[in-house]
């Protein structure tokens, strides 16, 4: 077998509208279920707000909450699937920063804030590539491009 007929069989069964949309929700997913979970426990979301200094931190909470679930909406139900992108590329930018400080934290637990401070800027570089894709595509098509 060929690379050629190897790459047209993965295609076939990779490069479908399934396969994109599962990718998308795996990208969605830690945020899909962290809103839900703030939601179900948002007296322990507030007092986590809290914990990383985010005052006043209810409408803090209520405003990740409705980030969290909204843009995830919106990328997986094509409905300003850029914006979406977007606002949890600069969220999770924002967060890695505040919550996954490993350059301050003791030695004991450097270890694994420094994993997850570059987990989540992998996370940000997928939201881009959804945005960048996204509006290349409403560019290339704008007539059948959604909002």
């Amino acid at each position: 077998m060929t690379l050629k007929t190897s790459s047209t069989m993965a295609s076939r069964w990779l490069v479908t509208p399934v396969v994109h949309w599962l990718a998308l929700l795996g990208l969605c997913a830690a945020y899909l279920q962290g809103g839900i979970q703030k939601l179900m426990d948002f007296h322990g979301a507030v007092a986590e707000s809290a914990h990383f200094g985010m005052t006043p931190a209810v409408p803090v909470t209520v405003a990740v909450i409705a980030l969290e679930l909204g843009a995830s909406l919106a990328i997986l139900c094509h409905r300003g699937r850029w914006l979406g992108a977007v606002l949890l590329a600069v969220f999770t930018l924002a967060a890695t920063f505040v919550a996954n400080r490993f350059w301050d934290a003791p030695a004991a637990e450097r270890f694994g804030m420094t994993n997850a401070f570059f987990e989540h800027l992998g996370l940000v570089g997928g939201f881009v590539l959804v945005a960048w894709h996204d509006l290349r595509d409403r560019a290339a098509s704008p007539s059948s491009a959604r909002s």
